[in-house]
């Protein structure tokens, strides 16, 4: 070693900031245009419906007492009675009134009209401005 001693040193530490900024940029335009059409369209379905068949038969029988309404298969009987004046009062069965319920299927179609709605999109290009930020 040569006798001289070490001179101290400076060394400047430096440090560089950053600023973060923002700003709104128009990139581009879209224009939407609806059109509304209308469309027919056939509905089915079926539709259930009752009626009743009334069948009437005159029965001319003498009876003692009056008979229940009873039911045979699909049909109700109803009795009818009518006294009769004779000498002496007797119960006549007249008829019997025969009600049957008959199920039907009708099918229906009905034209119905309805409204759809289509959208068109187009990009609608932007007039150049220049960026005074880029030199």
């Amino acid at each position: 070693m040569s006798g001289v001693e070490p001179t101290e040193v400076v060394v400047p530490v430096v440090e560089e900031s950053i600023s973060v900024g923002k700003r709104a940029v128009e990139v581009g335009r879209v224009r939407v245009a609806l059109t509304t059409d209308t469309v027919e369209e056939i509905l089915r379905d079926t539709l259930q419906s009752r009626r009743v068949e009334i069948e009437r038969r005159p029965v001319g029988e003498t009876v003692t007492e009056i008979p229940r309404v009873r039911q045979e298969g699909d049909v109700l009987i109803i009795p009818v009675i009518e006294e009769v004046l004779v000498v002496e009062k007797r119960l006549v069965l007249r008829e019997e009134v025969r009600v049957r319920l008959l199920e039907t299927e009708t099918p229906v179609e009905h034209v119905a009209t309805r409204r759809v709605q289509q959208a068109s999109v187009e990009r609608v290009q932007l007039p150049t401005t220049r960026d005074p930020t880029s030199a």
